[in-house]
């Protein structure tokens, strides 16, 4: 976890050197209050010093802001460089010291994604906001897709891709009755209906497979399958066939444009954002790993022009040690909440939506993931997107102040 390394004690009589020691940048503040067991005061701000003041100062005259003045024994803190690394370590304190509704205080809220419970006999895509983990920290209970940025995008391209395959759509319990008169995808052609028995639980189960293997490979997998038909009836002569299959390619294709880059299969969710730093010239690297963020580590490259170690061996040595299981492992608390997983996707994709988005964002390749490999990172391209991050650039906006807390 990410600790508020900077603290001052608050003293009222010496209120002006107090203030006048705190920075005004943006940072994660903390506010201690004197009696044991009270309630500690937790908010982010893009401008430390202002927001200490407006909430310590003596008022002048009578007024209805919140004044925490008699109440604040200590001031904790921690400078951050950007927006994404503001609600990390946010959400991170959180946790910890709000365990019951930490989620409100992050304003934190579940992404939408696609599942395919394959633990049902006869499995349907559909868009939740749950996602189950088992003890270590892995997902359990199905194939989990996204994530998306709302709900209705993820409905939208299920919708539109469901249509290449014949799984079922509906949410009635299948109980294989030849005498069920089915629904109206049944009748298309659109489904294998085992409903009514129209397909065996083996070409059910096959089918199936098709779609895991779609999302997983964003749609390749079907696009070879059809190209190679496309191929095959050319050379048979059936021209006609061809063409058929080739406008499949193209719906196929333009499905696909309308897929996010951040939507892959969860467990395979492995990328690098890259945020600019409190510190000059230092680039914050987050890794995900299988939608899990990590603490970051720091490219200090003012440090590093004076150091004969290349910044790729540093970039290896970092993203090579760092698995799943450690990354869910960084804070206790994630092991314990089983849903702490939908939590740092919820932080990834209401950055990645965002606009304006501070940073990079670089995804691996595609290496075998057997357990306990790691991905193919891109660290060229990490190299390039540091450099992009270091040159002069706009300001972005912090988050707006929230409300008061008490």
């Amino acid at each position: 976890m990410l600790p508020l390394d900077c603290g001052i004690e608050f003293d009222p009589a010496r209120e002006e050197e107090f203030f006048a020691a705190l920075p005004p940048r943006p940072a994660v503040l903390l506010l201690e209050p004197r009696e044991a067991g009270a309630e500690p005061y937790l908010v982010r701000t893009a401008d430390l010093r202002r927001r200490v003041e407006r909430l310590l100062r003596a008022p002048q005259g009578p007024t209805k802001r919140l004044n925490l003045r008699e109440y604040v024994a200590r001031v904790r803190y921690r400078l951050t460089g950007s927006p994404f690394e503001q609600s990390f370590v946010l959400y991170q304190h959180a946790r910890v010291l709000f365990p019951q509704r930490y989620r409100d205080l992050a304003r934190l809220r579940p992404p939408a994604l696609l599942k395919i419970n394959l633990a049902s006999a006869y499995p349907r895509c559909y868009v939740t906001r749950r996602i189950g983990t088992g003890e270590d920290g892995r997902i359990a209970g199905g194939f989990y897709f996204g994530p998306f940025a709302t709900r209705k995008a993820a409905e939208a391209f299920a919708n539109e891709f469901l249509n290449f395959f014949k799984i079922r759509r509906c949410q009635i319990k299948i109980r294989r009755d030849p005498g069920f008169p089915g629904c109206i995808y049944s009748e298309m052609k659109m489904c294998l209906a085992p409903c009514f028995a129209g397909c065996t639980k083996e070409e059910y189960d096959l089918e199936v497979g098709r779609v895991v293997q779609f999302l997983a490979s964003s749609g390749a997998t079907l696009t070879a399958e059809v190209e190679r038909e496309r191929e095959a009836a050319s050379e048979a002569l059936d021209f006609e066939r061809a063409a058929a299959l080739h406008r499949r390619i193209e719906k196929v294709a333009e499905v696909l444009r309308g897929l996010p880059e951040l939507a892959l299969r969860v467990d395979e969710l492995d990328a690098v954002v890259l945020q600019p730093a409190a510190e000059e010239n230092t680039v914050a690297v987050f890794a995900v790993r299988s939608g899990w963020i990590a603490d970051p580590f720091f490219l200090r490259f003012g440090a590093l022009a004076s150091q004969p170690r290349p910044v790729e061996e540093i970039l290896r040595e970092q993203l090579g040690a760092r698995s799943a299981p450690q990354v869910a492992g960084e804070a206790d608390v994630a092991q314990r909440d089983r849903h702490a997983l939908a939590d740092h996707l919820g932080l990834l994709a209401r950055w990645f939506y965002g606009k304006p988005r501070a940073g990079e964002v670089l995804f691996a390749g595609d290496a075998a993931r057997a357990e306990g490999s790691h991905p193919d990172w891109p660290y060229r391209r990490i190299i390039r997107g540091c450099s992009r991050l270091l040159a002069p650039q706009p300001a972005l906006p912090f988050p707006p102040a929230e409300p008061p807390r008490a």
